[in-house]
């Protein structure tokens, strides 16, 4: 069984016992978590919401905060004497799939 849901403005495709990195939400490692903006439930039978899946929610739990990748940039102007560089790096919740329920 598997399950599309929108977490953080993005969607991901999840499945029970399954490890994800979700935009940054409050709680603290430990807690549960129930998304429930399903789109798409799959499995034996498929249902796709419109938008969502009436009923439908998936309950994960969270394993801690962590950091994406480090990302790069630079700003620059010839003959300006203009030059500025740029990181940043992308707050997540690491989070447990659980259970599924429709």
């Amino acid at each position: 069984m598997y399950a599309v849901v929108r977490t953080g403005g993005k969607q991901m495709r999840v499945s029970p016992g399954e490890v994800v990195d979700i935009e940054l939400v409050a709680g603290n490692p430990g807690d549960r978590l129930e998304l429930s903006e399903v789109l798409l439930v799959g499995g034996d039978a498929l249902k796709v919401g419109s938008p969502l899946v009436a009923g439908a929610k998936v309950i994960a739990t969270i394993q801690a905060e962590t950091k994406g990748p480090r990302v790069k940039g630079m700003k620059y102007k010839r003959r300006k004497r203009y030059k500025i560089r740029l990181g940043h790096r992308q707050h997540y919740t690491r989070v447990k799939i659980d259970a599924i329920e429709v």
